[in-house]
């Protein structure tokens, strides 16, 4: 048998499909299984989102190729979306549509990066970058963000982690997976820092829509002010996903926002990989951006409901601890030092009908964590957390 590619063979299997085996282990003598693993709406699409879905897949007018660029229309809509989120001037040259936010990733990696180049990146660290980053050979170094900080990096270990083969610095605000949200101020730090040592900055913002002061929908606080600064546009490159918002995960739409050099980059990349993304998508989601800004809005309240009943249910629950939580993700400390996270999460999934990710999967160092996916599931069921941790053993 011929030998498969290394770099490809050695990966884990995908972790999101292990766990969803462990939920499908449970006997269902504890109640209804409670999903807190992939992060997923917990909440249908809007049937007007339905409907624009159904009306352009059916359009003859999109059953060929599109632009490679994205469909001219959304990136107009997008940018000047963008425009207000941000307060600054953004145009569809700043715009380049995907197919999911992961392959927003893809792309700009390949943009700034190649074989035996280094990406630096926080840990805890969102899995598929990193093994993203491992397919193409491209090197990852590590700067560690402790709970006593909120999770938020150090700028001076960052500054000492830039050495010379590190092409670009790859953040996630809201992090995925601790929930954790970067001030505008922080943020302004790390450009700053990456500007001063020559490198990108790939900001990966895809649950930018549901902090608790979004600028997007209800007017509140832009997620930072890079947009705004001189030259942002040869630092940095910002990842979007319009799947939570929209709740269309399956549609695989994303985005990348950056100067039109990166932008030129990434054409050349997507030719390769798709041509272009899906195009019945895009002409729906062009007409549901301001069509659909109150049902949102409505959303986003509701994500900050649901953060607030994991809140309540943790606090009367002995030994486990809410270390951090944000926009769609809490990193919760397990009670049980010395044991893997991964053992722990399958037993909370077998016999308490918990189903949650083991830390380990986004840092060796993260044994001690699982991930809470808490907008999966509406205020009620998270209730139900309380009584199944407080009887959850592990003997």
């Amino acid at each position: 048998m011929p030998a498969f590619n290394p770099l490809v063979e050695k990966l884990s299997p995908p972790p999101v499909p292990s766990v969803a085996a462990w939920g499908r282990a449970y006997d269902g003598s504890q109640g209804p299984l409670i999903d807190l693993a992939q992060a997923v709406p917990g909440y249908p699409a809007h049937p007007e989102m339905l409907k624009l879905l159904g009306e352009a897949a059916s359009s003859p007018a999109f059953t060929g190729y599109g632009p490679i660029e994205g469909e001219t229309e959304l990136r107009r809509v997008y940018a000047e979306h963008l425009s207000q989120v941000y307060g600054a001037p953004l145009g569809l040259e700043n715009v380049h549509i995907t197919s999911g936010c992961n392959q927003a990733f893809v792309c700009a990696a390949m943009t700034v990066a190649g074989p035996g180049n280094t990406v630096l990146m926080t840990e805890p660290f969102y899995f598929n970058h990193e093994t993203t980053l491992a397919m193409m050979a491209i090197r990852t170094a590590f700067v560690s963000c402790e709970p006593a900080n909120g999770f938020l990096p150090d700028l001076l270990a960052l500054e000492e982690a830039i050495t010379g083969d590190v092409r670009a610095l790859a953040v996630v605000s809201p992090n995925n997976p601790t929930g954790a949200i970067y001030p505008p101020s922080l943020l302004e730090a790390i450009f700053k820092l990456c500007r001063e040592k020559g490198i990108w900055l790939i900001l990966d913002e895809t649950y930018r829509d549901f902090m608790p002061e979004a600028g997007l929908v209800g007017g509140g606080r832009a997620p930072h002010g890079l947009f705004g600064l001189d030259g942002w546009e040869d630092t940095l490159i910002s990842l979007y996903s319009f799947s939570k918002s929209f709740c269309i995960p399956g549609h695989r739409l994303g985005a990348v926002t950056a100067g039109a050099g990166v932008v030129a980059q990434v054409a050349k990349i997507m030719d390769n990989l798709q041509i272009c993304a899906p195009r019945a998508a895009q002409a729906a989601v062009a007409r549901a951006l301001p069509l659909l800004a109150g049902w949102r809005e409505e959303n986003r309240q509701e994500i900050g409901r649901r953060a607030g009943a994991l809140k309540a249910a943790m606090r009367s629950v002995n030994g486990w601890k809410l270390d951090a939580i944000g926009a769609y993700f809490a990193f919760v400390r397990h009670p049980f030092p010395g044991r893997g996270s991964a053992e722990v999460a399958e037993k909370l999934a077998r016999q308490a009908g918990i189903v949650c990710i083991p830390g380990a999967y986004f840092g060796d160092s993260q044994q001690n964590y699982l991930r809470f996916a808490f907008a999966n599931a509406d205020a009620p069921t998270i209730g139900l957390l309380e009584e199944r941790l407080r009887n959850f053993s592990l003997s």
